[in-house]
């Protein structure tokens, strides 16, 4: 892949986060590549990423992906990400890293990486406390 090819990969991907757009995430994947994300209960489907979109929009409707940083190495794209959501004490962030193999320009394996624990406390309605204080 080129510079290029990559650039074009990354300006869809933030493009289909920026607009929560389940069909033009559908369209980076190749049907049979495989998600593993820490936020669902098992790996999916690329032919069910739409699903997922559309999950995720129904249960987090304030979310904002904000694209921060990319870059590749033969096949592999590494995109790191920030999201963002009201919580109870107000807005919240949190941040992640995706590691994306790419097959003819599609997505055939992705694993997204991220620390949970902010969305698990506003869940249980407790605030994110550190687990050490230097």
């Amino acid at each position: 892949m080129t510079e290029a090819d990559v650039q074009d990969f990354v300006t869809r991907f933030a493009a289909a986060w920026a607009a929560r757009d389940g069909e033009a995430f559908a369209r980076l994947w190749d049907p049979e590549g495989v998600l593993t994300y820490p936020f669902i209960d098992r790996p999916l489907k690329g032919s069910q990423i739409a699903a997922l979109n559309a999950a995720q929009n129904a249960q987090a409707p304030d979310l904002v992906w904000q694209l921060l940083d990319w870059t590749w190495r033969g096949d592999v794209v590494i995109i790191e990400w920030q999201s963002t959501r009201a919580g109870p004490s107000g807005r919240f962030d949190w941040r992640g890293v995706d590691k994306i193999r790419l097959k003819d320009g599609l997505i055939v394996e992705e694993t997204v990486y991220s620390d949970t624990g902010p969305l698990r406390a506003m869940r249980a309605g407790e605030a994110l406390t550190p687990l050490l204080v230097v």
